[in-house]
């Protein structure tokens, strides 16, 4: 149940934003053991000047086609889960749509079950009925 927002400069194409969403979520159900059906995603797109980074920070290229991913997740996942989603993110935003592995930032917190409401106010995942 990650729900993710994805923060990037303002001006990339539709099929562009599209393909980081479904590049994102297909990474995310095959390393991170995410339902196909479980997708939940806000990009936000911002001025240059809004954007603030190193570019060199930890080793790094980066530039100004900087991705952030923020992941909120319920269940914890081990770290080699976690390295396993790093490098197949990586690998699947530079095959499509073209983004370098420098350029994609991702943060994974964590929640409980009863942190969570789907809907019709109600917190499902600590075990009310929908």
């Amino acid at each position: 149940m990650p729900f993710a927002r994805i923060s990037l400069a303002r001006g990339k194409p539709r099929d562009y934003l599209q393909a980081l969403s479904d590049q994102l979520h297909a990474a995310l159900v095959e390393s991170f053991d995410v339902p196909p059906d479980d997708k939940f995603q806000v990009i936000h797109q911002h001025d240059s000047d809004d954007i603030v980074f190193d570019p060199h920070y930890m080793g790094m290229d980066r530039s100004a086609d900087l991705v952030y991913i923020a992941l909120t997740t319920g269940k914890p996942r081990s770290t080699a889960t976690k390295k396993r989603f790093y490098q197949t993110l990586a690998r699947r935003l530079q095959a499509n749509p073209g983004i370098r592995p420098d350029d994609v930032m991702v943060i994974i917190s964590t929640s409980q079950g009863d942190e969570w409401s789907f809907g019709k106010g109600l917190a499902q995942m600590a075990g009310d009925a929908s």
